[in-house]
């Protein structure tokens, strides 16, 4: 399969269809991970890693990816590069793309993303900015569907920040016709833009979207809760703001989760905070599917890449 852009920069740039054939690609690279079915799928070509943030998931599923379907990964920081020393994104962009066949950034503004896609001629991915973090909802997107094996008529309860991982899973859960409620203070709301799209894509797929500001009126009754980080990398300084604005109102904990449904899902992209965002019995219970996120990190990723590059 072949997707309509070259780059991916937030979920808002895959439509549904392309959304699911993305997942039903990665669903056979995961029933097939063992086999040589895909071991030379992406031999001879090179993925370039540019990391501006730290990373545990993000690179290892990437570099994993590649060493698993026959290609190369090369890694840097920035300030392994020119950047450092004030080299251009354009300039620098066009660099890469004489060496690489393929860009995966993480960065701290989605504006150097958006440059990256705009000055390179190879695929660029986000691999997380500020205000994105597409492969981390493709994988969300994937865990749901094998445990749920549907997206419409579910509800997801979102508790607390509204920051990168919530507009991208906001996004991608509109698309897919998911309901959603989302538990967020009142001044952490999504940028007003994404809220205007994810109300669009909802009413577009007759599904409901709303903000509240008590947890329980979003998760109950829900079919999947999740939830992140109060304090996101590059938000450091506002730590002290952010905990009394967030702990322990907006903690998903044990008699939280009881308010939603009896085979109800918790989930978190990792790394999680525990005592703050989310209590360990909730994150190590059995209705926990966080490792599940984790590892399809890898199906997703494989599938993109070889989607962008064969």
């Amino acid at each position: 399969m072949s997707l309509s852009k070259k780059y991916l920069t937030s979920i808002a740039d895959l439509d549904e269809k392309e959304i699911m054939n993305l997942i039903s690609q990665a669903i056979d690279f995961k029933r097939n991970k063992d086999s040589s079915k895909y071991n030379k799928s992406l031999t001879g070509k090179t993925l370039a890693l540019m990391f501006e943030k730290p990373s545990t998931r993000t690179r290892l599923s990437f570099e994993t990816a590649m060493f698993q379907l026959g290609g190369n990964t090369i890694y840097f920081n920035f300030n392994d590069l020119q950047l450092s020393r004030g080299e251009s994104i354009q300039d620098t962009a066009k660099t890469i793309s004489l060496y690489a066949d393929c860009l995966v950034a993480r960065v701290y503004s989605h504006n150097t993303i958006v440059e990256l896609a705009q000055n390179c001629k190879i695929p660029v991915i986000n691999g997380l900015s500020d205000l994105f973090h597409p492969c981390q909802i493709l994988a969300d997107l994937m865990t749901i569907l094998e445990h749920k094996n549907r997206f419409k008529g579910l509800t997801l309860a979102w508790i607390g920040d509204g920051n990168n991982v919530c507009n991208d899973l906001l996004i991608g859960c509109a698309k897919m016709g998911i309901t959603i409620r989302a538990a967020i203070p009142e001044g952490y709301e999504p940028p007003r833009k994404i809220l205007e799209l994810v109300t669009h894509e909802s009413k577009l797929k007759k599904s409901d979207f709303m903000i509240v500001r008590e947890p329980i009126d979003a998760v109950e009754n829900a079919d999947i809760v999740v939830t992140d980080t109060f304090v996101s990398i590059g938000k450091e300084n506002e730590d002290n703001k952010r905990r009394s604005a967030f702990i322990p109102k907006y903690q998903v904990n044990r008699e939280l989760m009881s308010s939603s449904k009896d085979d109800a899902i918790f989930m978190h992209c990792l790394p999680a905070k525990r005592g703050e965002e989310v209590t360990s019995d909730v994150i190590d219970g059995e209705n926990s599917l966080v490792w599940d996120e984790a590892e399809n990190r890898l199906h997703v990723q494989k599938s993109l890449l070889v989607s962008l590059l064969v």
